[in-house]
């Protein structure tokens, strides 16, 4: 800076096709906007060189479009308000009866702003390869896809109910039909039957056979695709490189609610070994393979024990692995057990040589641990994530042999392996000390959050992304289950813990500060995790915060995001000892901006609650007083619910506390409220995002009639937008 200022060289000097490339390499949203604001030539290069753009806003009004941004490819129309509600939906509807007279931004009747924004659409941004949607009906997609034949990459989103009298496939026949080329299908977000997809890709073969990428995994969805429309997916779409998929057992009935039973031998068409072969020999190009159970994707913790065996076995994946040579993303996320998987995931290193990722739910055997000798999944030397779910089997000495095995992890997550413990954990994240930067310890009944916390201590420095349970007291030591007694396998595993160099068990020593095992957990509040930047919390419900710092999390100074998941029965929960939850106690992270605190499975009282009993409205209070505090610039926020009215709605006292966060910026609600309770927000100075999100299934198709409405919303967005707000 000093040369360019002796010599007036400046930035802007360099020449244009230099400047511009340094423009297009600049990704993140408020670093291109502080760009712009340095001059009239970088803010039209930051213009001209944006690819990706999010619009928000009201769909009413067309012309707030932007019309500066000729190079977008990447265009997102998901979040535009009122959240499923636009006028493209009566573009192919009867007009509605008159309404009463309108506000001033009303400039024409809603079918006519149907073109107009459509056709402006297509005149502003003229080079959109790449869509994402809200597309409550199907008029929405049948408007916008024929604006962009050569769409490759959509993304459909919708979480309020299917039309029941729509036929088979109508969501997606006028995407497949008007974009032929299309070769990337997103339905994670967008909740719809099983029966539609390969309807719809069966009478379009053109656009199925282009598609290389297709996510079916919807997490809003109970339900999932038997091997038949397995099948007929697969053989509609034989070019597919990734796939993800919820799998079922037994053909749906639409009338009969129920929980799907995966990967049982029980049921009729369930998916076994001959299903996954099909698959495989139908799409022999996979790189990318999920196969989900729809229960494992649900928000709730379900018990981790499975009392059946799945109908997958050792010789049907390797099978498996053996016609699929390009896979590198293998998940199989099961709910009933897959026995002695260890010889098959060796098998797997060999036939798979470019395997990266490997999640697994509910196998066993799949590391012994036995001697020296490295065996079932320790094998696959080239992984860099590994999730392993509810292995009823693994203990310490897999892990070890795991990180022996697995040298490139850089991400690990165990979940439900109740036979690990502090030592196990320890001893793998000193050998992986030099890759390993993103961790996951839950549902594991030996490690509470002070044990998962020593466990990490050799790589405290190094962390990045972080989750733990926040149990602050274990059950007594008759109702945990049993530590298997060391055999003489088990010594080879004390022979590789005793090559830890003296420098790391000074180090160790120097850390227990003098203290016994007794104030060990007491002696962490000193320690700095030097290089944490997002940090995940599953919380009970009536537990606090406040232990955290006493666990070991006491010094995070690199902390920008931090996500708290509230679950369980509120009803059954006595009142809390302390009144608030403890939000307070995240002040100490200086640069914590971004928070998500999901209260959505906890469950109360709605209405009324019993004598001694808290309802809603108390519980909101409990969890967010203190939130003033903090310094946030974005929170994600979901209600507590009382399941049996599905209601998930702000409360006055969640309002009133949120209204206290004077440094919000964003603010995501996941559910709804009242439209006098929002008027609060308005008195947040540099708020400018708000957003009422019903992304939980079934949202309400009529809101209540106090509760916020499509004018409510519009109302609300026209006084929030018509404020000044600082930049």
């Amino acid at each position: 800076m000093a040369t360019a200022a002796a010599t007036g060289i400046h930035l802007h000097d360099l020449p244009e096709p230099i400047l511009t490339h340094i423009f297009s390499l600049v990704c993140d949203v408020r670093s291109r906007n502080a760009m712009s604001l340095a001059c009239r030539r970088w803010r039209t290069l930051e213009r001209a060189t944006r690819t990706s753009l999010v619009l928000r806003g009201h769909v009413r009004s067309p012309f707030l479009l932007p019309t500066c941004f000729p190079a977008v490819a990447h265009l997102d129309l998901s979040l535009l308000s009122p959240w499923g509600h636009h006028p493209f939906l009566l573009h192919h509807q009867q007009p509605p009866p008159p309404p009463p007279p309108p506000p001033q931004y009303y400039h024409h009747n809603l079918a006519e702003q149907a073109v107009l924004v459509a056709a402006r659409l297509a005149q502003t941004f003229p080079r959109v390869s790449s869509l994402a949607i809200y597309a409550r009906d199907p008029s929405v997609v049948a408007t916008l896809a024929p604006l962009w034949p050569g769409l490759r990459a959509v993304r459909l989103v919708r979480w309020h109910q299917r039309p029941p009298a729509l036929p088979l496939g109508a969501d997606l026949a006028p995407l497949l039909a008007a974009c032929p080329a299309l070769s990337t299908l997103d339905l994670s977000q967008f909740y719809c039957w099983t029966e539609d997809v390969p309807q719809a890709l069966q009478e379009q073969p053109v656009a199925a056979a282009s598609l290389t990428r297709l996510d079916l995994l919807c997490p809003a969805s109970t339900e999932g695709f038997c091997s038949s429309k397995l099948a007929d997916i697969v053989a509609a779409c034989p070019n597919l490189t990734h796939l993800l998929v919820l799998a079922c057992s037994t053909p749906v009935r639409r009338r009969r609610p129920r929980r799907p039973c995966v990967f049982n031998p029980r049921c009729i068409e369930f998916v076994g070994d001959d299903a996954l072969l099909m698959l495989a020999a139908g799409c022999p190009r996979l790189s990318l393979l999920h196969l989900v159970d729809p229960s494992t994707l649900s928000p709730a913790r379900s018990d981790s024990e499975a009392k059946e065996d799945a109908a997958v076995t050792g010789p049907g994946l390797e099978e498996l692995f053996a016609k699929l040579p390009q896979l590198e993303d293998l998940a199989l996320d099961l709910c009933h057990n897959v026995r002695d998987a260890g010889p098959s995931l060796e098998m797997l290193s060999y036939r798979c040589p470019k395997i990266k990722s490997l999640k697994l739910g509910q196998f066993h055997g799949v590391c012994k641990g036995a001697w020296l000798h490295l065996d079932g999944v320790s094998v696959c030397g080239r992984l860099e994530s590994l999730c392993i779910k509810n292995s009823a089997d693994l203990i310490d000495s897999g892990l070890v042999t795991i990180a022996r095995g697995c040298r490139r992890l850089s991400r690990l997550e165990i979940h439900g392996c109740h036979k690990v413990t502090e030592a196990g954990i320890k001893k793998l994240s000193s050998i992986l000390r030099s890759t390993l930067v993103d961790v996951a310890i839950s549902g594991c009944q030996l490690l509470d959050a002070a044990r998962s916390l020593r466990a990490l201590e050799p790589i405290r420095d190094r962390i990045e992304r972080l989750h733990i349970d926040c149990i602050w007291v274990l059950p007594e030591p008759d109702q945990l289950p049993q530590t298997p007694e060391k055999t003489a396998d088990d010594s080879d595993v004390d022979q590789v813990d005793a090559e830890m160099s003296d420098e790391s068990r000074n180090k160790k020593s120097r850390c227990s500060d003098g203290n016994d095992g007794s104030n060990e957990s007491s002696s962490f509040w000193f320690r700095t995790w030097a290089n944490l930047r997002c940090l995940s919390l599953w919380v009970p419900a009536g537990e606090v915060l406040t232990p955290l710092g006493d666990a070991g999390l006491e010094s995070c100074p690199q902390l920008e995001g931090i996500s708290i998941k509230v679950e369980g029965d509120c009803r059954t929960c006595p009142r809390p000892r302390q009144r608030v939850f403890g939000l307070s106690f995240l002040a100490r992270y200086p640069r914590l901006v971004k928070m998500k605190l999901d209260c959505g499975e906890a469950i109360g009282y709605a209405l009324t609650a019993p004598t001694g009993h808290m309802d809603l409205s108390l519980w909101e209070r409990f969890y967010l007083h203190g939130i003033s505090d903090l310094r946030l610039y974005e929170l994600d926020y979901w209600p507590p619910q009382d399941k049996e009215v599905n209601q998930r709605s702000l409360s006055l006292p969640a309002t009133g506390l949120i209204q206290e966060c004077l440094s919000l910026r964003k603010l995501f609600i996941h559910g709804t409220t009242h439209e006098h309770f929002m008027r609060f927000f308005l008195m947040m100075p540099v708020l400018r995002d708000v957003q009422l999100r019903e992304d939980y299934y079934p949202a309400p198709e009529n809101d209540m009639s106090t509760e916020m409405r499509v004018d409510s919303c519009s109302r609300f967005e026209e006084a929030l937008n018509s404020r000044l707000i600082p930049d």
